[in-house]
């Protein structure tokens, strides 16, 4: 079990929490919560070990276009790089409701 940190500049305020996906059947779990930093902070806890270039990669990608500010907890057991994306781009849209 790896656990991953990093953290992106953000500036737009963020009012509702959100929590889409469960862990098991190589699933991943998204929880994203309201932050009072200027910046957003991402806690990821994986199964698979060795992979923080490439959850950079996804994040990078990520904050590229997403601006909140957000507290982001990842729980994974082998997610691909594009359910990744796609669980945090849902994230978004349900907190964003």
């Amino acid at each position: 079990m790896e656990q991953i940190e990093f953290d992106y500049p953000a500036k737009r305020k963020v009012s509702r929490r959100a929590h889409v996906g469960v862990v098991g059947s190589g699933d991943l779990e998204v929880l994203l919560e309201p932050a009072d930093a200027g910046s957003s902070h991402v806690i990821i806890r994986t199964s698979v070990d060795g992979f923080r270039d490439t959850w950079k990669a996804v994040l990078d990608r990520f904050f590229a276009k997403y601006d909140g500010v957000v507290r982001i907890e990842i729980n994974d057991v082998g997610a691909t790089p594009g359910s990744v994306l796609l669980r945090l781009e849902q994230a978004v849209e349900a907190s964003e409701q």
